[in-house]
This record gives structure tokens, C-alpha cells and sequence, in this order.
């Protein structure tokens, strides 16, 4: 089995890796020519020229960057795949992008005869080194079918919600819980080890109660050893939540927990902390809080 794949950052990487460890044979591409290289020497995986050089040698190409603006510079841009042959070809994006641009995405490449994939994925670096990432899949059903064994090979969970659009709308919801799960836990711990409660302590308690979850049991070494080397940026939850505010308007709904969840991400990329771990924000509250009073 044979793929392109587009966007070799932190997650992209393992999700790659992953793929060619399951036998599947890539051509890649990825702004920064050099992780692309690195990426080749590591695995040995085919370098393309350009996203249109790319689309030339596959049937069906993953695309996962940072933003709506990234994926649509690699289907749409200069070189990007609609100037390359096209037709027939199935795009795979996993970006989390705005729900509006998944839509836009769909309809303008079913007016070229290819086809688009709302596919965004739930997790983060070490899931995807296991397998056990959770992928969410909207666009043509029998697409969906089609490339559904490329899926089992680097998720656990596989869900079809229907129309291009709707994935990505769970996308950013699911990532109003996880950007608010991350603030609580950090604000949390940061506040018991102030009340002279040790941080190992306090964080084997919250395994026992109302703190236990997947996210903790995922963060937890980061938190302990204040590691915090990049699985999922704090620019991306940012980014992510943006967007997830701008659903919550098209909606006609509220929530003052997204705005302020964000926010604190925010904070992150304003003291130049934005390219680290979500979870820095712990790192972040603690630091930022002051001395405790005598």
C-alpha cells in the first residue's frame, strides 16, 4: 500500500512512522525540506518536490498541519495539489481547521472530480506511536470505507460522523474539554504544592478521585518531572480554541470556560512559551502566582 504524506511535525511524525512500520510506503512532503530529509534518512520514505509532484505518485495523500491557512496553501497554493494530477485522489486531512474551511475544502475539490476527507485525529504523540490514536471521519461514505484499513493501522477508535464539516466540528469541541481538563489539573496541583501539599502527593490523591482521567494519566511524568518537550503545542490548543469560539458564535451559544480557557493559553504564547507542551501551563500558573505571604 502506497501514500503520500504532508506535515511532519510532532504528531505528523509519529502518525508517519507508524504507517511505514505498518507497510505502507510514503512519499512525503513538508514545508521545511529538512525534517522531510531527516524523515527519509530515518525510515526511508520518498521526498517529493512540492505537494503537486507529490499527488502525481499516489492515490490518496494525508495532510496534517497547523492551521486552515496551511492546509489550504497545500491543496490550493501555488504548488499545492490542485496543480498536479488530482483527479481520482483522495486528500486525507487531519488538521484541525476551521469547520468552515473543511466544508469549503470538500465542495471545491469534488468540483475538480478528487476527494476530501474531514478527518482530524484525537491524541497526541504517544498514542500514535501505539496505534491508539481516535480518528474522526467526515465526506463520502464509501471514501470513508475505502480508506478505513490506512486507519486501523494508527488509531484504535474510528468514527463516521457523515458530511465533510461535522469531524472537525467534534474536533473542536472535544478540544474545549481537553484545553479545560489541562487548566484545571494545572491550576490544581499549582494551588496544592502553594498550600505546602507535595506535588507527587497531591497528584496520587487526584488519581483516587475527582481528578482521575485520561489526560492526567497522559501528563502526569511531564507535570512531575516538568518536562515539557512537545507532544501538543500550547500554540495549537490556542489556535484550536480560536476556532472553537468562532463554532460557539455560529451557533447562537455561549460558554465563558471556552474564552477563558483559551486565554490562559494565550498567556502562554505571550511569555514565549507557546511552542512547548500544553501542559507548561502548570510551569506557567506556578511561576506567575507570586509569593505566598509569611
Amino acid at each position: 500500500m502506497k501514500a503520500g504524506f504532508i506535515g511532519l511535525g510532532h504528531l505528523g511524525r509519529a502518525i508517519a512512522k507508524r504507517l511505514i512500520e505498518q507497510g505502507v510506503e510514503l512519499v512525503v512532503w513538508n514545508r521545511t525540506r529538512q525534517k522531510a530529509e531527516d524523515f527519509a534518512k530515518e525510515t526511508g520514505a520518498k521526498v517529493a518536490e512540492s505537494p503537486a509532484e507529490l499527488i502525481k505518485e499516489v492515490d490518496r495523500v494525508f495532510v496534517i498541519v497547523f492551521d486552515s491557512q496551511a492546509s489550504e496553501r497545500v491543496i490550493f497554493g501555488e504548488e499545492g495539489f490542485i496543480h498536479g494530477d488530482i483527479k481520482g485522489k483522495t486528500v486525507i486531512d487531519m488538521t484541525t481547521n476551521h469547520f468552515t474551511y473543511a466544508k469549503l475544502a470538500y465542495d471545491e475539490l469534488r468540483k475538480l472530480g478528487a476527494h476530501y476527507l474531514d478527518a482530524p485525529v484525537l491524541g497526541s504523540v504517544i498514542p500514535a506511536q501505539r496505534g491508539e490514536l481516535t480518528i474522526v471521519v467526515g465526506g463520502d461514505k464509501d471514501k470513508f470505507e475505502e480508506n478505513k484499513p490506512l486507519f486501523e493501522k494508527f488509531c484504535k477508535n474510528i468514527f463516521y460522523v457523515g458530511e465533510a464539516g461535522k469531524a472537525t466540528k467534534v474536533k473542536l469541541v472535544n478540544n474545549i474539554v481537553l484545553g479545560g481538563i489541562m487548566d484545571i489539573l494545572a491550576e490544581a496541583i499549582a494551588i496544592a504544592e502553594r498550600a505546602g501539599i507535595p506535588k507527587e502527593q497531591f497528584i496520587e490523591i487526584l488519581e483516587t478521585g475527582a481528578g482521575k482521567s485520561y489526560i492526567l494519566d497522559v501528563k502526569k511524568k511531564k507535570l512531575l518531572e516538568e518536562d515539557f518537550s512537545t507532544h501538543f503545542s500550547a500554540d495549537l490548543i490556542y489556535k484550536d480554541l480560536h476556532y472553537a469560539q468562532d463554532l460557539v458564535k455560529e451557533l447562537g451559544l455561549f460558554s465563558f470556560t471556552t474564552a477563558a480557557i483559551k486565554e490562559t493559553y494565550g498567556l502562554a504564547k505571550a511569555e514565549g512559551l507557546g511552542e512547548l507542551d500544553f501542559s507548561v501551563i502548570y510551569k506557567l500558573i506556578k511561576e506567575k502566582g507570586g509569593k505566598s505571604s509569611p
